[in-house]
């Protein structure tokens, strides 16, 4: 019964591998496999980046360049390299690409934890980066007037949100959202 209702609850974008969205609660319930690749994934993007790595990945290109006179600089030992980059290039693609994932997700996550504890903050801009590009061009567009008129104004230190934006108690993201529903 329980897997029947978990069933349900999957949608589209909830395929196995993808990331779930911040607001998910399939964020936390993931399979051992999706851990395990997690998991990998952090640990190898993490050696990736030291000193070691590098040092190996220069000693595997010095032996490759040594050994070249042996093979008379052939197009088999030139693919050898070729071949090598690209699979480690191609592999290393998705590892990264999942470490950024997760970090990404902790970090909209720490921000809406952020926007939400502030009294000052707007709740509307929980969940943001699910707007479309248009919309958000909106939203960046009232701050830029928000800085520009405490700029001029002189009320840099006062405190201010996206629920005010001086269009009749509209807000340029209620705005927005109000006409992606019509």
């Amino acid at each position: 019964m329980k897997k029947q209702e978990n069933l349900t609850k999957t949608k589209d974008s909830d395929a196995l591998g993808s990331m779930p969205e911040t607001a998910s609660a399939a964020y936390a319930d993931r399979s051992r496999l999706l851990t395990a690749f997690d998991h990998f994934a952090s640990a190898v993007t993490r050696w990736a980046g030291t000193p070691v790595a590098f040092c190996f990945a220069l000693a595997c290109v010095l032996v490759w360049a040594a050994t070249g006179p042996m093979f008379s600089f052939s197009e088999n030992w030139q693919l050898v390299i070729n071949t090598g980059t690209t699979i480690v290039t191609f592999l290393m693609v998705f590892l990264i690409q999942q470490s950024q994932n997760k970090d990404s997700v902790a970090l909209h996550l720490k921000l809406n934890e952020l926007l939400a504890a502030s009294k000052s903050a707007s709740n509307r801009m929980i969940g943001i980066e699910e707007l479309d590009e248009e919309q958000l061009r909106a939203v960046a567009a009232f701050y830029v007037n928000l800085a520009n008129r405490a700029r001029d104004h002189g009320d840099s230190q006062k405190v201010h949100s996206i629920d005010e934006a001086g269009t009749g108690g509209t807000s340029p993201l209620a705005a927005e959202r109000l006409s992606c529903r019509r």
